[in-house]
């Protein structure tokens, strides 16, 4: 079992090989050396070598929104695709200006797209946020689709819930990058939770407490 979360020494990052732990996934180079030779087929290596560029070219300076444009220029990509939340379609009214303003074709979606009441899908009437009332379901499988319909080179998750995102990056034919991770209860800032786990978010991350 691999623990790095909460590893000390981290032989990855500082070279020190020889003091690695024994369950270093390290420890099998020659799962490494089988790995480093995905990243030379065509389809990962200009990807790959792009991003990693990216780091280099904005680092600490360049806001993810900007990283994801360079990125997207420096691909040749010309046609984004946004899969977004309604709760935050005004930010998503900005990323789509900014985007166009630099060139870009953007295709975006709702995730409320198509309408469809979430008891239609066996959803239970008591846990509505809204009962009574004719409360749609989120549908990240038909963002992905509509977006592969339009043939996106590179799409992007604004938003999404917990989840929601997970099926719509795994039906996304187009490479996917997350925006904004939805937190509600953070202004979509999760790692404001693991920054004050051990303070203010302690008892709101306590499964036990209301």
């Amino acid at each position: 079992m691999f623990t790095c979360a909460s590893c000390t020494i981290l032989a990855c990052k500082s070279g020190q090989l020889d003091q690695m732990p024994k369950n270093c996934p390290m420890q099998d180079r020659a799962f490494f050396d089988q790995v480093v030779q995905e990243y030379f087929k065509e389809e990962n290596h200009d990807f790959f070598l792009t991003s990693t560029a990216i780091e280099y070219l904005g680092y600490c300076r360049w806001p993810r929104l900007r990283e994801v444009a360079e990125f997207a220029k420096r691909m040749g990509y010309t046609r984004l695709g946004m899969g977004f939340c309604v709760g935050l379609h005004k930010e998503a009214a900005i990323v789509d200006r900014v985007l166009r303003k630099q060139g870009f074709e953007v295709v975006s979606v709702a995730c409320k797209t198509g309408n469809i009441p979430k008891v239609d899908l066996g959803y239970s009437p008591d846990m509505l946020l809204r009962p009574g009332t004719r409360e749609a379901m989120c549908n990240p499988i038909a963002q992905a689709e509509l977006l592969n319909r339009a043939e996106t080179q590179f799409n992007i998750c604004l938003g999404l819930c917990v989840g929601h995102d997970s099926l719509f990056y795994k039906y996304s034919k187009a490479p996917v990058t997350t925006l904004v991770a939805k937190d509600r209860a953070t202004g979509h800032n999760p790692a404001a939770a693991i920054y004050c786990a051990d303070g203010y978010f302690k008892d709101r991350l306590d499964p036990e407490k209301p």
